[in-house]
């Protein structure tokens, strides 16, 4: 099988993976990689055109879901078990990023809160649906997309999401540890600026923003969805099967550098 020009390795072959913000960027690139490794994918969105289409790409199952709503995540996680059979994968992937998350003197608590239930609280709700299923299989793995923004400083702040994602770092590291003897494995995955819709909308809103991001990544590019999707097929395969309680960054190198290359 291959996604893009890549040849994959089929290691998810009959897995039951669910993908929340599966409808465009890093969900949807993930899902196609799971999909090509022989997965079961349900797609959970908001956005029911964009979510249905990525399902039938990809031979799946689509549920419109609002991640803050305790029921809403509750029912995906259900469907996946009553359409499949079971429940092996989790990727906790529905984020935002709006422009109104900016420094904290002029972030109001309205967005503060909007961004934290959409990328923290949401992540909360996921696991506590996921492993209860989990632990009825006796195994599983659980991807919660963090960020390399949770353990570095930035000028050009975004407050909420940057406390949002430090957040999701230790609750992972935390039921990583908790489930551990389970068969349960809980990572969080931080990738680096990635070139998606998300980071394009920001981005076209404030050029000088990008260009003084893209100068610490050593690399001197932004990843692609793709990367960072195989990146958690990784994780979620048993070729991770002894990594748990654990932040796996693929990020270009930006939290190892001191100075970048000219």
């Amino acid at each position: 099988m291959t996604v893009g020009d890549q040849a994959v390795v089929r290691r998810l072959v009959d897995r039951v993976a669910v993908v929340t913000g599966g409808a465009s960027g890093i969900g949807l690139a993930t899902a196609r990689r799971f999909a090509a490794e022989g997965a079961h994918v349900v797609i959970g969105d908001v956005d029911p055109t964009s979510g249905k289409a990525a399902a039938d790409e990809v031979g799946g199952l689509f549920v419109q879901v609002d991640v803050t709503a305790e029921e809403q995540v509750t029912g995906l996680f259900q469907a996946a078990v009553d359409t499949y059979g079971g429940l092996d994968i989790a990727f906790n992937n529905a984020g935002i990023s709006p422009p109104d998350d900016d420094s904290i003197l002029t972030t109001g608590l309205d967005a503060w809160r909007r961004v934290q239930e959409v990328n923290l609280t949401s992540v909360y709700l996921c696991c506590k649906a996921a492993i209860p299923h989990m632990q009825a299989r006796g195994r599983g793995s659980i991807i919660n997309t963090a960020s390399f923004v949770a353990r570095m400083g930035a000028a050009t702040s975004q407050i909420s999401y940057t406390a949002s994602k430090g957040g999701v770092l230790a609750m992972s590291r935390e039921l990583g540890v908790q489930f551990a003897r389970e068969g349960i494995r809980v990572n969080a995955l931080s990738p680096g600026p990635v070139n998606t819709p998300l980071l394009q909308e920001l981005f076209a809103k404030d050029p000088e923003r990008a260009a003084r991001r893209l100068v610490h990544i050593p690399m001197g590019r932004f990843a692609e969805a793709e990367e960072i999707a195989a990146a958690v097929a990784f994780l979620a395969s048993d070729d991770a099967s002894f990594i748990t309680a654990n932040e796996f960054l693929v990020d270009g190198g930006i939290c190892g550098a001191y100075v970048t290359p000219l």
